[in-house]
């Protein structure tokens, strides 16, 4: 009998981390959630910030709850969303821990603009414009002395393998969500690094998904009861997601999550007055260039559930029957960070309000499927291609009544791909590292 071999993907959203054991079984690969947290940034006097005690403290559980179940397993990755990062000074991470929502990136955005005009910077690194961006969270940073004692950034993926291992990488496909990266070179834009006069010594090696980076730490064994390889997934979350399955030429990938990610892979980056004035961004994949826009994912409608404590079953039991089609700009500004969601939707629609909770979240749906529909318009228009298919994977995939109205604008065939890509992704690259 063939020994089964054990993986675990570390797969951290926003909102959410979950500890996911992967294995094969004849030829297909077999996932089973071990573990699940609640991730959250946490609104305090510096503004919107991350508890990376609280969560560290959840990862080590959840590899203790991993060991427990399977007790060999070959390795471990870890991936998360993007952007974001930990200052450290030798050995000791620098707090507060800024999350990307949080306000102080306006200002920093602005500084930075006025140094090299947006259309320079995306010459230079294909990176689209938004305020939550490592280059400008960086700046604030350095407008604030914050950089002044700092020996080290890591990317938040980088950190928690830091913690685990001991060993500082920098991963390219999370390093390329910085704006900080040469697009044709897949390193660092050191030319723009010196201009904004941020500390080269911030900016280590560049370290590519499948590389094996260590075990754990003696004490951490000593706390989840077991050790294991240390390996780079592509750590970048929705990197992951691409590795999950084969995109034809004719698909469109959404990874479907907190925030909606919608794009094509593609062999070099696509940098044209188009693709800026779209706001088209060109991150790292494993081998290829992810075209992406960037679109307000379920964090909308997720955060309108908890504040008005509804269920999901309740929404999806009765919205089919909801005939408000009044929509919104989804990636208005002041949804990236309000302290009231439903007050912040209802000045969007203020127009013609809705009459119930129920018509709003239909709003907010029909609001992303023509987000979606336009996005794929201007990536059409951007690579001169038509695409029949669309992709669509991660949690948000479930959502039939969203998958519904994205075929109904877009007038293209929706694909629902696995709920767990981001994992599955995980695992598949750690399978590549392992040679399995």
């Amino acid at each position: 009998m063939i020994k089964n071999k054990y993986y675990l993907a570390i797969d951290l959203g926003a909102s959410g981390g979950r500890h996911i054991i992967g294995y094969q079984r004849n030829d297909k690969i077999v996932l089973k959630e071990v573990y699940r947290f609640k991730t959250m940034m946490e609104d305090t006097a510096d503004g919107f910030v991350w508890n990376h005690v609280r969560i560290f403290n959840e990862i080590i559980h959840g590899i203790k709850k991993a060991f427990e179940l399977y007790p060999e397993i070959v390795s471990l990755a870890i991936d998360t969303w993007g952007v974001d990062y930990v200052l450290l000074n030798g050995d000791k991470p620098m707090p507060p821990f800024y999350a990307y929502r949080n306000k102080r990136n306006i200002a920093s955005s602005e500084h930075v603009n006025k140094i090299i005009p947006f259309a320079e910077l995306y010459k230079m690194t294909g990176a689209q414009f938004a305020t939550y961006n490592t280059i400008y969270q960086l700046y604030a940073d350095k407008r604030e002395g914050r950089l002044l004692n700092a020996t080290d950034y890591l990317m938040i993926p980088s950190y928690y393998t830091y913690k685990l291992t001991g060993i500082k990488t920098h991963e390219y496909t999370d390093e390329s969500t910085t704006s900080l990266l040469n697009p044709l070179t897949g390193q660092y834009a050191y030319p723009l690094i010196d201009l904004l006069d941020l500390p080269r010594r911030l900016f280590g090696k560049i370290m590519f998904a499948g590389n094996y980076v260590g075990e754990l730490l003696p004490e951490i064994q000593k706390k989840v009861g077991g050790n294991c390889k240390v390996v780079l997934c592509a750590s970048h979350d929705t990197a992951s997601a691409f590795e999950s399955t084969d995109i034809d030429e004719e698909s469109v990938f959404i990874s479907s999550g907190t925030w909606s990610l919608l794009g094509i892979k593609t062999d070099s980056p696509i940098i044209s007055e188009q693709s800026l004035k779209a706001n088209y961004t060109n991150e790292g994949g494993v081998g290829y260039i992810r075209f992406l826009k960037n679109i307000m994912g379920m964090w909308v409608a997720n955060s309108l559930k908890n504040q008005l404590h509804l269920a999901h079953a309740y929404i999806d039991k009765h919205i089919d029957s909801v005939d408000y089609k009044v929509t919104f700009d989804i990636n208005d500004i002041s949804l990236l960070a309000p302290e009231n969601m439903k007050k912040a939707l209802l000045k969007l629609l203020e127009k013609c309000p809705p009459q119930n909770d129920l018509e709003l979240f239909a709003s907010i749906y029909r609001s992303m499927a023509i987000s979606y529909s336009n996005a794929i318009k201007e990536l059409e228009n951007i690579t001169n291609r038509t695409f029949k298919k669309i992709v669509i994977v991660g949690g948000g995939s479930k959502n039939k009544y969203l998958n519904s109205l994205v075929e109904e604008y877009t007038g293209k065939k929706v694909i629902v791909g696995s709920t767990e890509a981001t994992a599955l992704g995980n695992i598949k690259m750690q399978m590549k590292a392992n040679k399995d």
